[in-house]
């Protein structure tokens, strides 16, 4: 019923094929691109658009379609890894508050309160900055800073389903309170959980887009959406167009994308929003 009804959104099953195009180009792409993404060519250097060069090459005469797909595998492993790690954390220390409650909670309250007090952007910045900006740290900062998120999320909803009848008939018939949270209680609160996460990966592959941008992301040679878009910034002057046009639109594509289909999804799993629309 749900499927059919995602389906019948044509916006919404655009954005789903969009993603399911990107994540198959990039996982394929060592046998979809047509040239090595960090192969040079000294004689095609700044070639603009034609049938053996698509999207044109960049100063070194890389292929931009090649570094397109390539750059796609990065940047969607690295928002996946950190919403994953995310996800977990939050829903664990969440789940913990909400259900323990008392000092518990406060201290895991107070302390997600003080990750939110700085912009998560800003945050992300220093982390990076501070322990390098390999994969596993641009993962780690972003991770961190979606931690909080989840964290609220899931103790709010932990909150609401803990004075349920079906909690307490749980805890009448002797479970241990690890059992009432993960077989009873965490499975309610799974929709907004999926909601939440597919929101937060077009938010994910900003923030590495962004941090590659100013140079604390990902480092070149590798080819990364932001960082190829930083590259051929300082060309757009020259008329070398498509060196910012095609990987700034790959973000906003796979962005929308994920937001789309993550609006959707609100709609379709969550009651209250049943009829609004």
């Amino acid at each position: 019923m749900r499927w059919r009804r995602l389906t019948r959104n044509r916006l919404s099953f655009g954005a789903l094929c969009v993603i399911l195009a990107v994540t198959l180009t990039s996982l394929l792409a060592p046998w979809v691109a047509p040239y090595d993404p960090d192969n040079p060519d000294a004689e095609a250097t700044l070639a603009s658009v034609s049938m053996r060069h698509p999207l044109g090459t960049d100063v070194y005469g890389r292929d931009q379609l090649s570094r397109v797909i390539h750059a796609g595998r990065i940047d969607l492993l690295v928002a996946l890894c950190a919403t994953a790690i995310a996800l977990t954390l939050g829903s664990a220390l969440g789940a913990g508050a909400g259900y323990r409650g008392g000092w518990v909670d406060q201290l895991v309250m107070r302390s997600v309160d003080a990750i939110m007090a700085f912009p998560a952007f800003i945050l992300a910045m220093a982390i990076t900055a501070a322990l390098g900006n390999s994969i596993a740290n641009v993962v780690a900062a972003i991770a961190i800073t979606h931690v909080p998120i989840y964290t609220r999320l899931i103790r709010g909803e932990m909150l609401r389903v803990r004075e349920t009848e079906y909690a307490e008939a749980a805890r009448t018939v002797g479970n241990r309170p690890h059992q009432i949270v993960l077989y009873h209680l965490l499975p309610n609160c799974v929709p907004p959980l999926v909601v939440q996460a597919t929101l937060a990966m077009g938010f994910a592959i900003l923030t590495v887009a962004a941090l590659s941008f100013i140079g604390l992301g990902i480092h070149p040679p590798q080819s990364e959406w932001g960082q190829m878009t930083a590259e051929g910034a300082g060309y757009v002057v020259s008329g070398e167009w498509w060196l910012v046009l095609f990987p700034g639109f790959a973000i906003m594509l796979t962005v929308l994308a994920f937001n789309l289909v993550g609006d959707t999804l609100r709609d379709l799993l969550d009651p209250r929003m049943r009829g609004v629309r």
